[in-house]
């Protein structure tokens, strides 16, 4: 396939992911409200209001990187697919679901380099970060993986014969099928248990007990945990912790997804041995020089059943403040995928850094850092002013938005202010 016809087919992936995602999200929202209310119901605590603002952030950020194509992509689907493919199949039911099996059996392997290697687990971080199990945990997904290569694992589909237009189409159905099973309510399920990945089996995944640790890699069809050696079964008398070992202590998704590469790269800077320089990236995750342990300490978790969770003492005002932003910035993210496809690359870009910088402001302000108060104050003067450079296509088209945005800053600027004592204390 040529390059120009890629790019034409990317640009139009990233269109329908868009519209796509206006009917998707509201329909998470849905399903996460319902949990909610079961949640309140029924006493069993697994949702806590500043780490789902955490984790709903972070899927926002992931849309923004994927709808924007942020990445470098230095090995492509349609390149393996011109190189590799000897079979011509024609297009049927069939082909889908087989295309369906190739991704999954994809997404094992790529998910399970994620779990065991130093380096890639950056990419991955975000999304085992938070320390309850819940819907909106689904959505903590990455914006680190920069480097496009897991296209590698697409062989078999490229071998096939496999369309591109059929792997871009079930790409996100395939993500967007891995959503249900983020739950602590419901059990076993049976026979599909030998099947499909489930709430139970998933819940293994994201557990930092040391029996669950890199367990359950699979994302829809469990056979391949089966057949690999990475399955564990949930085990009623070893109840799952949620979270990672190194707590990232922090609720800012964007801080999350770089936390463990600066850690590399610091360990990397200042080890005095050669031979670790090198092989640290390629280590088991977690592994770190002997040097760089004594001298960067960095908070492990050695007994799971006795970990405290991140949490902080808030006053209202601040809990206002958080789903204030939270709320404004999913309108901004609403009129963002309705008009992408009559945005320029340009207009994208802009409202895509208006919601990135809104995202790392306001979960700072969670976060408590001393300079958090003075950087939205900043953020919301910025966020207008950038709009300013192209005033009259925006005021021209996009009337309400602009108003919208000042409308913003303003309260944002009022509400940021008022917040006399907005530094949160630490839960002992």
């Amino acid at each position: 396939m040529e390059n120009g016809l890629w790019f034409q087919l990317n640009n139009l992936f990233m269109e329908m992911y868009a519209s796509i995602l206006l009917y998707v999200i509201p329909g998470f929202f849905v399903l996460m409200t319902i949990e909610i209310i079961y949640d309140k119901v029924y006493k069993k605590n697994s949702y806590n209001l500043m780490d789902t603002l955490s984790s709903l952030s972070s899927g926002i950020t992931n849309i923004l990187k994927d709808s924007l194509g942020i990445i470098f992509i230095i090995i492509s689907y349609p390149y393996l697919l011109d190189l590799l493919s000897v079979i011509n199949i024609e297009s049927n039911i069939y082909i889908y679901v087989l295309s369906f099996i190739f991704i999954d059996f994809a997404s094992y392997w790529g998910h399970r380099l994620n779990h065991k290697v130093n380096l890639f687990w950056n990419n991955h971080i975000i999304h085992h970060s938070s320390e309850e199990f819940n819907l909106a945990c689904a959505l903590r997904q990455s914006i680190s993986g920069l480097i496009g290569f897991r296209a590698i694992f697409l062989i078999p589909a490229a071998f096939f014969g496999i369309p591109s237009e059929i792997i871009i189409t079930l790409t996100p159905v395939h993500l967007f099928a891995q959503f249900w099973y983020h739950t602590q309510h419901i059990g076993k399920l049976g026979w599909i248990e030998y099947i499909l990945v489930t709430p139970s089996q998933h819940r293994v995944h994201h557990a930092i007990n040391k029996k669950y640790i890199d367990k359950n890699l699979s994302a829809i069809f469990c056979i391949w945990d089966r057949m690999f050696g990475t399955f564990q079964e949930e085990l009623d008398e070893e109840p799952p912790v949620y979270g990672v070992l190194k707590p990232v202590k922090t609720w800012n998704p964007i801080l999350i997804n770089f936390q463990h590469l600066f850690y590399l790269i610091r360990d990397f800077y200042y080890t005095k041995k050669i031979k670790d320089k090198i092989i640290i990236w390629f280590m088991p995750t977690g592994w770190r020089p002997t040097d760089m342990i004594e001298k960067y300490p960095i908070d492990t978790i050695i007994e799971p059943k006795s970990m405290k969770k991140y949490s902080l003492y808030y006053n209202n005002l601040t809990r206002r403040i958080a789903v204030f932003n939270f709320l404004s910035i999913n309108v901004i993210l609403f009129y963002f995928l309705y008009e992408f496809s009559n945005f320029s690359n340009i207009n994208r870009f802009t409202i895509g850094l208006i919601i990135f910088i809104s995202i790392f402001g306001f979960t700072s302000l969670m976060d408590g850092y001393k300079w958090s108060k003075n950087f939205e104050i900043f953020r919301s003067v910025f966020i207008s002013s950038i709009l300013i450079l192209d005033f009259n296509y925006y005021y021209n088209y996009h009337k309400t938005f602009i108003i919208f945005i000042f409308l913003y800053s303003t309260f944002n600027i009022l509400l940021v202010t008022l917040n006399k004592s907005y530094l949160p204390k630490r839960r002992t």
